[in-house]
């Protein structure tokens, strides 16, 4: 199992991957982007289908929008954690 997470952290990681070496983390995170694209339309044209490239990229978009929707909740439970307050509760626990 180890060697599987390692292997994806070598590819998937770009502080890891020789992509680590581009100063800029925008820049790395497109390139990143490109090469997501990039093997969608590879995978698609090798079984002959842009249904195939459709359903691919659509999954993409979807892995990626959670993906950053979870970086963005963490960050600002990390940087602003009353932003969430007590989430509809008041101080004793019970709705207001």
């Amino acid at each position: 199992m180890k060697y599987i997470y390692d292997t994806w952290e070598s590819i998937m990681n770009h502080d890891r991957n020789p992509l680590k070496n581009i100063p800029d983390t925008n820049t790395r995170h497109m390139i990143m982007q490109v090469l997501a694209w990039m093997w969608c339309i590879a995978f698609s044209s090798y079984f002959s289908s842009m249904w195939i490239f459709g359903i691919t990229a659509i999954a993409h978009i979807i892995i990626l929008a959670a993906i950053a929707v979870t970086v963005a909740t963490f960050e600002t439970a990390k940087r602003n954690p009353k932003y969430f307050g007590g989430l509809g509760r008041a101080n004793g626990g019970e709705h207001e």
